[in-house]
């Protein structure tokens, strides 16, 4: 029964909480901001077996181009070698630390070569003093890259120290005829030797093949570039083995002649190693989220 004079129950105006939960229920557009394209979401193009060749052809092209800036690098491959033998001569013990050092410094050696062939490409002439300095581009992420290549070199020397310490019960002498190489002992060492050097070699040249052009060329972060890196090897295994097995036929063929073909084969893979990279990142290709304008 209603009253004279009172509203009745469905005619009266909603309550302001019932009217808040509505607006609860009301969807409300997305403010968050879409994520930033990373590196690592830029394609990568398809390499073929001919590629590798095409490179070492433009390395040469590119040596030719500035012989006298090459030849500088050249040399200093090739003094880098002379040290390692001296190394190997009166410490053995300590090569394969070395190497992983020398590992180090090619690759920032390998900087100005990259430099010049990046000059090249533009229409630039060569530039001596642009090349010793191209470090400057990118000085903070080559410093980042520089630091975890030290790292795994490091542990490369250490694991290179243990199996040598549990090989030899004493100094062992490599001096002697070729025949004493082939016992128990020095065969299970030179075995051990060069698993413990492979694993680690392949390492680095999976995180470093194509990293140090496309941090000097793009400015990318250290870790995007080492990544992008082991996604081309991982993903494009084979080409990038073939260019792993020519490097190094061509190096030990270099190291022959008393390490003077590194004077030649040096400079010609370090331009070369700058082709293979804009074979796989176009210079038309723009990275994600980083501003190429120099």
């Amino acid at each position: 029964m209603s009253s004279y004079g009172h509203q009745r129950d469905d005619d009266a105006p909603a309550s302001p909480e019932v009217s808040s939960n509505q607006a609860a229920l009301t969807p409300i557009a997305s403010t968050e901001a879409p994520r930033p394209p990373s590196v690592l979401d830029m394609p990568l193009a398809t390499l073929t077996w001919s590629d590798p060749w095409r490179w070492l052809k433009l390395g040469w092209s590119d040596f030719q181009r500035a012989p006298t800036i090459g030849l500088f690098y050249g040399a200093c491959f090739v003094m880098m070698g002379w040290a390692l033998l001296a190394v190997f001569e009166f410490a053995p013990q300590y090569t394969l630390a070395l190497s992983a050092g020398f590992l180090l410094m090619g690759p920032f050696l390998c900087l100005g070569l990259y430099q010049v062939s990046r000059g090249v490409e533009r229409g630039e002439p060569p530039n001596f003093w642009r090349s010793l300095t191209a470090w400057r581009i990118s000085s903070a992420q080559l410093a980042i890259f520089a630091a975890i290549l030290l790292v795994l070199e490091m542990l490369w020397g250490r694991a290179a120290m243990i199996v040598f310490a549990i090989s030899f019960t004493g100094m062992p002498d490599f001096t002697g005829p070729l025949t004493s190489f082939f016992t128990e002992e020095y065969l299970t060492f030179f075995t051990a030797y060069t698993v413990v050097g492979g694993i680690f070699a392949a390492l680095i040249y999976a995180i470093s093949v194509i990293s140090m052009p496309m941090i000097l060329d793009r400015g990318v972060d250290a870790i995007s570039a080492g990544l992008a890196s082991m996604r081309l090897v991982s993903t494009q295994t084979g080409v990038m083995l073939l260019w792993a097995v020519l490097i190094s036929g061509l190096i030990l063929l270099a190291l022959l002649p008393g390490f003077l073909g590194l004077l030649i084969v040096g400079p010609v893979l370090g331009h070369a190693s700058w082709h293979a990279y804009r074979a796989v990142m176009p210079a038309e290709t723009q990275t994600p989220g980083v501003n190429t304008e120099t």
